[in-house]
Parts: structure tokens; C-alpha cells; sequence
């Protein structure tokens, strides 16, 4: 870690007020630690807004009786393969079927991969977290 440097903001009483109440909410020990992830977290969506190389998960819920969608789901994986790391697949139930998708690449590339896989018919559910290299939140 790098040398700590204490810095002061001025802030109005309501909004610091808020601020405690999320830093006690979210069961940070204090809020420096809080602040600092607020800023790794905005570190993490400019990494995305300026497309650039990044990784995340996309979490996929379907339907696997849906005529012709694993098959689908398969293909448009292939087509983005520099971007999918690893894919895991799990059996919820009869019907049911769940995987996580870790990628990296482009952020549009990977935005692009969710949002098709999302628009396929028998997907009922397709979510991505997104997070960065880490190069930009090492201290």
C-alpha cells in the first residue's frame, strides 16, 4: 500500500449526515475505507465509459427446453470468443439453467455480448457486473 495522505472537503450537514448513515448502513469500520471504494467505484465505470479493456461477469438465466437456445447461446459465445474467459453452467432444475460468463475485452464488446445474449428468445434473465483490470485502482 502507499503512504496514506489525509486530505479535508467541506461538505453541507445534511449531506454529511447521508454520508454516515450509508457508511453505518454499508458496515464500513470508517469512512475513509468507504470513500476510497466510492472513488475505486467511479474509477471502475470510467474504465467502462471510455471502452476500454475491462473484465466482468455476465450471470444468464434460461430456459433450456426453448427450441434451438443453447445452441444460440453457444454460437454467440464462439463469435465473441476473444472476449469469454470461461463459462460456467449450472442445472437449477428441469428447466432451468444459469451461467456465468467471465469476460474481458472492450467494454462496448462486452456490453454488446450481454445485451444479444439477453435478447434471445428463452433468456429470461441476463445481468453484467462489471469491473476493470485493476491498473487504474492500484495505489
Amino acid at each position: 500500500m502507499t503512504d496514506l495522505v489525509r486530505a479535508s472537503f467541506s461538505i453541507e450537514e445534511p449531506l454529511m449526515n447521508q454520508l454516515e448513515a450509508l457508511v453505518k448502513a454499508s458496515g464500513y469500520a470508517n469512512r475513509s475505507e468507504f470513500i476510497r471504494d466510492m472513488i475505486r467505484a467511479r474509477l471502475v465505470e470510467e474504465t467502462w465509459e471510455r471502452n476500454e479493456i475491462a473484465v466482468g461477469t455476465i450471470t444468464m438465466l434460461y430456459d433450456h427446453h426453448q427450441r434451438g437456445l443453447s445452441h444460440k447461446l453457444m454460437d454467440l459465445q464462439h463469435h465473441h470468443h476473444n472476449e469469454v474467459l470461461v463459462t460456467t453452467h449450472v442445472h437449477l432444475d428441469r428447466d432451468l439453467c444459469v451461467e456465468v460468463i467471465m469476460v474481458r475485452g472492450r467494454a462496448e464488446e462486452i456490453k454488446t455480448l450481454c445485451d444479444t445474449l439477453r435478447q434471445q428468445r428463452g433468456v429470461l434473465h441476463a445481468d453484467l457486473s462489471i469491473c476493470s483490470t485493476g491498473l487504474e485502482l492500484k495505489g
